[in-house]
């Protein structure tokens, strides 16, 4: 069967059918599923896009696509358990049936990413957005620059993608460096806030592009660190995921002041939202 994309006219409000391949606890509150859309449809998603995904009878949440679109196939959803629809998503196990609307919003741009040093800043949970662009960079290696990444997380024990973290502390092209904000017994790695590996990182401000996805707490901070380096403030990126819900720009849950993040993000340029009341 020849596979065809998932175009966003046809997918924004009736859902298609995805069907759970296999499913992985990642933590104590997040769960990793892999979802194939029946017919063999692709979902054509742009890293940093979101969906709808709907449990019968309880209702629908926004989830990040957290795989990169160089997947071919099927896509993969990292879920943290924080309310009905949620706690129903991790109670699905292999061969279960979902509803998925989407994909939604504006991603990452890619293409102006190409040929640039990329910086990846991410804190806990935002891990899973960014992961979607970070598999996306290895795979196209060649088409961009230096890459480093940052990550943060209260406590070892809620680190997800374990495996794959591994993985980029041994890459030899990409710089990977790792911190939590409280140690373990077991723990080997840096201890403190992620703004402290900020300094470290030699950055070209004529090259560099920063991609920052969080809790909203950790991006003021960090947004301080890294324009105290000089990066222009078009070239810090970040995922503004608050309060979405009907993710087509119906319902206002999602607003701030003239945007709706399903719709004009949830991917902003830092000087385009830096004066928005509440956006940060």
């Amino acid at each position: 069967m020849t596979q065809t994309s998932v175009k966003q006219s046809e997918a924004t409000l009736a859902p298609l059918v995805g069907i759970i391949k296999s499913v992985r606890q990642l933590t104590a509150t997040e769960k990793w599923l892999k979802i194939e859309l029946e017919g063999g449809k692709e979902l054509g998603h742009d890293p940093g896009q979101f969906v709808e995904v709907s449990m019968l009878g309880i209702g629908e949440a926004p989830i990040s696509v957290s795989s990169s679109p160089t997947q071919k196939g099927y896509f993969e959803l990292c879920v943290r358990k924080a309310g009905l629809v949620t706690s129903a998503i991790h109670g699905l196990k292999e061969g279960d049936k979902v509803g998925i609307r989407g994909p939604f919003g504006h991603g990452f741009p890619t293409e102006e990413l190409k040929g640039k040093d990329l910086l990846f800043v991410a804190g806990g949970l935002g891990l899973a957005p960014l992961r979607s662009l970070i598999n996306f960079v290895l795979y196209n290696r060649k088409d961009f620059g230096k890459i480093s990444i940052l990550l943060g997380c209260k406590e070892p024990a809620q680190l997800l993608y374990t495996d794959e973290l591994e993985k980029w502390g041994k890459m030899s092209d990409i710089k990977f460096l790792c911190t939590v904000d409280k140690g373990a017994p077991d723990w080997k790695g840096n201890v403190g806030l992620i703004t402290n590996l900020i300094p470290g990182i030699d950055i070209d401000i004529n090259q560099t592009y920063c991609v920052v996805v969080g809790p909203p707490i950790m991006y003021k901070f960090v947004i301080v660190k890294l324009l105290e380096k000089k990066v222009p403030e078009n070239q810090i990126l970040v995922s503004l995921e608050r309060r979405m819900k009907c993710g087509v720009g119906k319902c206002g849950h999602c607003q701030i002041q003239q945007y709706y993040c399903c719709q004009d993000g949830p991917v902003f340029s830092f000087d385009k939202i830096k004066n928005i009341e509440g956006a940060i």
